[in-house]
């Protein structure tokens, strides 16, 4: 490959690389399954880039790549080993005035994202990156109609979760 592609892959990557941090977080439970993903998107994503015809921004391409890759390494996962809960791993702050408050409502609210299947995880990340339908459904491969169904469903039931 040309170093100029390859200098254009690395730029991009190191711009949107939160986009994959934050799948990884979503789809792992501790911190070497975190990289070890991580390392499996950026893998995926290197190989896909000289297919990339530049069709959709290149982020909206990355989470697809990214998701789809996150997906099918999860379900491999869930047949084969269990890792270690995520939340269970405590990370101590030297202050004390911290308020926990956020912090809690968030380890809620992926409690309750990671019950959900794979695609609705998918919706509510993109829904909650504020993307808008026709960004979700262009990402995941479905109709802009069907993912505003789904997400209104997703709605319902992190709100019966979240306030039982």
């Amino acid at each position: 490959m040309d170093k100029e592609l390859e200098h254009k892959f690395v730029t991009e990557l190191e711009t949107n690389q939160n986009i994959v941090h934050k799948i990884c977080r979503l789809y792992t439970n501790d911190k070497d399954s975190h990289n070890d993903l991580f390392q499996e998107i950026t893998i995926q994503l290197w190989r896909a880039y000289p297919k990339f015809r530049g069709d959709s921004k290149f982020s909206t391409w990355m989470y697809r790549v990214a998701l789809n890759t996150a997906i099918t390494l999860y379900r491999k996962s869930k047949r084969r080993v269990k890792t270690q809960d995520f939340e269970g791993v405590s990370f101590k702050i030297s202050s004390e005035d911290y308020d926990d408050t956020v912090e809690e409502q968030l380890k809620l609210m992926y409690a309750a994202v990671k019950d959900l299947n794979d695609i609705e995880k998918a919706l509510v990340f993109l829904y909650l990156e504020d993307k808008n339908y026709k960004e979700i459904s262009a990402t995941l491969g479905i109709s802009e109609v069907n993912s505003r169904v789904k997400m209104n469903r997703i709605k319902v039931k992190l709100r019966n979760v979240l306030n039982p």
